[in-house]
């Protein structure tokens, strides 16, 4: 596992895969100070059983051509999101097309978790 080939993959693709106990699913995402953020919850993507993970499995592809270009594991921990309050505001600047654009951060912190999922050695 290379952390800048995953850095570098993340920050030029704004989906990747997470595998999750009820199958892959494909999510959006921001990198921000070494690991993947993701919203989950409260009207955004649906990926069940994410907060309760210790690690998932997550998959990186190419922009250019579908092709996979890093798989690795990745621990979970559900933030603060007061605490974490840049991480949540990068991962809402990659939020496209919010219904609620300037309360979106709001809805978040009362209906949504936000999860970092930090690259680990496999």
């Amino acid at each position: 596992m290379s952390l800048p080939l995953i850095e570098e993959g993340a920050k030029k693709s704004g989906i990747l895969w997470i595998a999750l106990p009820s199958g892959r699913r494909l999510a959006w995402h921001a990198w921000h100070d070494g690991a993947i953020y993701v919203v989950t919850g409260g009207g955004e993507q649906d990926l069940p059983g994410l907060v309760e993970a210790a690690e998932v499995e997550i998959i990186l592809r190419s922009k250019d051509n579908g092709a996979e270009l890093v798989r690795f594991p990745a621990s979970v921990e559900v933030v603060d999101q007061a605490e974490a309050a840049e991480a949540v505001a990068v991962l809402a600047k990659e939020r496209l097309n919010a219904p609620d654009a300037a309360g979106l951060v709001s809805r978040w912190a009362a209906h949504s978790a936000v999860v970092r999922l930090t690259p680990r050695e496999p």
